[in-house]
């Protein structure tokens, strides 16, 4: 199982990510989120194949279901459950990832 958590910034509805592999190329997603689009937006992907890790981003079940369910389209959870999952299908290694926003006047 992979375990990714994720505190998405200014709307501060912190979000944990699991994933476990299945049978044959299934993966199961779990989520517990403080967001309810979020929440909605897990129980619509439910399991992924292990073929969506090669999907474009317009074509990928997460975005294209994210697209529907997520009102904020900067939200980085759908990127955070993709990465969990590329973790889990042995696809890449386990590394965090850091987006660093600095305003400047």
């Amino acid at each position: 199982m992979t375990k990714a958590n994720i505190n998405p910034g200014i709307c501060g509805l912190k979000t944990s990510v699991e994933i476990e592999k299945k049978e044959g190329k299934r993966y199961a997603l779990s989520v517990k989120s403080d967001c309810e689009m979020v929440e909605k937006l897990a129980k619509e992907i439910g399991e992924l194949d292990f073929t969506d890790a090669f999907k474009r981003i317009t074509e990928n079940p997460v975005y294209r279901k994210g697209s529907t369910c997520l009102k904020h389209v900067s939200c980085p959870v759908p990127c955070a459950i993709l990465k969990a999952f590329e973790v889990e299908a042995e696809l890449a290694l386990p590394r965090n990832v850091t987006i660093e926003l600095i305003r400047q006047e």
